[in-house]
């Protein structure tokens, strides 16, 4: 990249990083840290779980966004001081550390502008994201591979923790479904944009297969991981816990729990523990974080208002066209964002997806706000 172009960019991220400084009182988020910090350090601060563990969460947030603005606020001082040395005499080495650190600060503002969008309570939760093969057998099977891959990428670019949960093989040309764990903040907040029917579009020309469409479907469902404070209790009789009855290989025992939720129809599969109580308490965990999600789906403030009728229809819209063949085009279908870039995607660069759809609810909300005042 050019100077002079640099010098561009550094001015458009100069003004991007001022927008979000306007929105971020470091004043007043450094006094709150320190209220919090003297809470923390009571020695009865842990005896109240319900007052604890929301407030370690509000620390943690606080000191990442601080974190996170003052690296970006460096970087940007760091470009600049490099920008004015080469005013004056060229540097291949200082001008490789400016477009490297120009590369990183992009990044790191990319990200910042979706957090800013990100105002709901849950949104700073590690997420679960699991992935379930439509119908379409192997097709469908290496499509849910393909999107598996996907998010594993995002998450991984993101400096998130991976963890797998569960994962249902039927073959070795794809996955039947699986569980990711991502842990770090906000990860909820941006993969619930991800939250439907993904669809693969492969058209045949009509010289090879009488110009068939060959189409398959993956389901993507998120939900948040919930802390210890929070209460959701499921009785005993609504539960149908499955375990594995033989040892299977020597090596590696099997040790997974199937957890079935009989009024709803949910079910939990976990199988990567090392023992079927840890199996057994995460499948639990993401079970209540499943009807959660469900909860806020549908309005209801009681498990038992609940409409199972509408749990299976409820995250299965398409939300996205991904066509792979004769040309490559990825759409979204409820912002109508899209590129051609269909191979970044598919490695993982839905940042500006997420985006889009974050700015539309956002946007969404503000107007619902508006009328309400």
């Amino acid at each position: 990249m050019e100077l002079s172009n640099i010098k561009r960019e550094v001015e458009r991220l100069s003004n991007i990083l001022g927008k979000a400084e306007d929105c971020l009182d470091l004043g007043e988020i450094t006094a709150r840290i320190q209220e919090l910090e003297n809470i923390i350090s009571q020695s009865n601060f842990w005896e109240n779980s319900f007052i604890a563990y929301p407030t370690v969460r509000e620390i943690e947030s606080l000191n990442a966004k601080k974190r996170k603005y003052q690296r970006s606020h460096s970087l940007l001082g760091d470009i600049k001081a490099a920008l004015e040395l080469l005013e004056y005499s060229a540097d291949e080495q200082l001008l490789h550390e400016a477009q490297t650190n120009l590369i990183q600060l992009q990044q790191e503002l990319k990200t910042l502008e979706i957090q800013q969008l990100l105002v709901e309570y849950y949104d700073q939760k590690s997420a679960y994201l699991t992935i379930t093969a439509g119908v379409g057998e192997i097709d469908a099977e290496d499509w849910a591979s393909i999107l598996f891959r996907m998010y594993y990428r995002w998450a991984n670019s993101h400096n998130y923790k991976i963890y797998l949960v569960a994962e249902s093989c039927k073959d070795l040309a794809g996955i039947k479904s699986a569980t990711l764990e991502i842990t770090g903040l906000y990860a909820y907040g941006c993969l619930k944009s991800e939250q439907g029917t993904h669809v693969k579009i492969v058209r045949i020309s009509p010289q090879n297969g009488n110009g068939k469409r060959l189409t398959c479907f993956a389901n993507i469902e998120v939900s948040p991981i919930l802390d210890q404070s929070f209460e959701l209790k499921i009785p005993d009789k609504d539960l149908e816990i499955t375990k594995c009855w033989h040892s299977g290989n020597v090596n590696r025992p099997e040790t997974w729990v199937q957890v079935f939720h009989i009024p709803t129809g949910i079910t939990v599969l976990c199988d990567q523990k090392r023992n079927q109580l840890q199996n057994q308490e995460q499948a639990l965990a993401i079970l209540k974080s499943k009807l959660w999600a469900f909860m806020q789906a549908q309005g209801v403030q009681n498990m038992s208002d609940l409409q199972s009728g509408r749990i299976k229809s409820l995250f299965k819209k398409p939300i996205r066209e991904y066509i792979l063949h004769p040309y490559t085009r990825v759409k979204d279908l409820r912002t109508q964002v899209e590129t051609t870039a269909a191979t970044e995607v598919l490695n993982g660069d839905i940042d500006f997806l997420i985006k889009a759809y974050l700015q539309q609810q956002y946007q969404t909300l503000a107007r619902a706000n508006m009328h309400t005042e």
